[in-house]
C-alpha cells in the first residue's frame, strides 16, 4: 500500500489549524469574561475572602509566624513585616518566628527591619527550611514543636491566607488564627485636569475616571492571583494537604 505523504502532511496541517483556532478562540472568550469582571466588584470580593475567611482569632497569641514571601527588600516581605511588627505592638510577649527559604542576607535584613519597626531582637526567631506553604509547616513543627500547643497567629499574603490556615492546621497546629497583608487604597481624590496637564486633543480623557485608570487594572491582577491561587489549593487538596 503506497502512502501519500503528501497528502497526510496536509491533512495534519488542517487539524493543527483548528487546534490552534480554537485555543485563541477559548483564550479570547476567557480574556473578554476577565475583562467583564475585572469592571465588577467580584475579583475584590474573591480576593477578600481568601485572605479573611476563617481567619478570625480570639485568643492572644503566644508566637506570630511571618511566612517569607520572596527577597528583601521586596514588596510582599516589606509589608508582612509591616504587619507583624504591628501585632508585636499589641501582644508584646508574643515571639516572632520567620518562616524563609534559608538565605542569611535575607534573615538579616528581615531581622534588622524588624528592630527598626520596634521590635525586640529577642522576640525573633527563624526557621531556615521549607520552600511552599506545606513544607514550611512541618519545619516549623519539626524546629520548635511547641508550636503545635501554642496559640499562633500567620502573617502572609491575603490570597495564602485560606490556604496557609488550612495547611498549618492539617500538619497538626492546633491554635491558629491569621492576619492578613492587606494594601489599602489611598482615600484621595486622583483627579486632575487634563487640558491643563498637557493632554491631547485626540486623547480620551480619563482624568476623573478612577475605575478606568485604577480598579479596571487593579480588578484584573487580583483575577490572576485568584485564579492562581483556586489551582493551589485545588493542588493542596489533591494531595491531601488541606
Amino acid at each position: 500500500m503506497k502512502i501519500n505523504f503528501w497528502k497526510i502532511l496536509r491533512n495534519s496541517v488542517i487539524i493543527i489549524r483548528k487546534v490552534i483556532r480554537r485555543i485563541l478562540l477559548g483564550l479570547g472568550v476567557i480574556a473578554l469574561i476577565m475583562s467583564v469582571f475585572a469592571f465588577t466588584r467580584v475579583p475584590y470580593d474573591l480576593h477578600r475572602w481568601l485572605g479573611e475567611h476563617g481567619s478570625d482569632f480570639t485568643f492572644i497569641p503566644s508566637n506570630i509566624i511571618v511566612l517569607g514571601g520572596s527577597g528583601m527588600p521586596s514588596e510582599s516581605n516589606l509589608i508582612r513585616l509591616y504587619y507583624a511588627a504591628s501585632l508585636a505592638k499589641v501582644y508584646p510577649k508574643a515571639s516572632i518566628v520567620i518562616a524563609h527559604p534559608e538565605d542569611s542576607s535575607v534573615f538579616e535584613s528581615m531581622r534588622h527591619h524588624l528592630m527598626n519597626l520596634g521590635v525586640d531582637s529577642l522576640q525573633i526567631h527563624f526557621c531556615m527550611k521549607g520552600t511552599n506553604t506545606r513544607e514550611q509547616s512541618l519545619q516549623l513543627k519539626q524546629t520548635f514543636p511547641s508550636l503545635i500547643k501554642d496559640k499562633n497567629v500567620i502573617v502572609t499574603s491575603p490570597e495564602n491566607m485560606y490556604r496557609t490556615l488550612k495547611t498549618f492546621k492539617k500538619s497538626g497546629f492546633e491554635h491558629v488564627g491569621g492576619i492578613s497583608a492587606f494594601e489599602y487604597d489611598m482615600y484621595i481624590n486622583l483627579s486632575y485636569n487634563h487640558k491643563k496637564v498637557g493632554g491631547a486633543v485626540i486623547a480620551p480623557d480619563v482624568s476623573e475616571n478612577m475605575d478606568l485608570r485604577y480598579n479596571f487594572w487593579n480588578y484584573l491582577k487580583y483575577e490572576i492571583t485568584c485564579i492562581r491561587e483556586y489551582v493551589a489549593i485545588c493542588y493542596y487538596k489533591l494531595n491531601g494537604w488541606i
